[in-house]
């Protein structure tokens, strides 16, 4: 996996450790949300920095229309990730 920049790594991390640190997030993020937990990310020193926080939220089954033909169709109920940014973050971007 290249980077943004085509570098090879950026302040001192090779792109496969980045890879490998990647792949855990994701894997102890899937199991917490399988589990129905929430999970925050630290984003710096200061606890009060939160990056954002994953949570699950229900879905419910609904009624859609394909765009296609105009058919209605059923939706069945599912469950979705969902991405809270922290307020720093979003102070970031704004």
């Amino acid at each position: 996996m290249a980077s943004e920049t085509g570098r090879e790594s950026r302040d001192g991390v090779s792109t496969s450790d980045a890879e490998r640190a990647i792949e855990a997030f994701v894997s102890v993020a899937t199991e917490a949300l399988k589990k129905g937990d929430r999970l925050s990310v630290d984003g710096g020193a200061d606890e009060s920095e939160v990056f954002g926080t994953f949570s699950i939220s229900k879905r419910s089954a609904r009624t859609g229309r394909n765009p296609q033909t105009g058919k209605e169709i059923q939706i069945a109920a599912k469950n979705v990730v969902e991405f809270k940014t922290g307020a720093e973050l979003s102070k970031a971007v704004n």
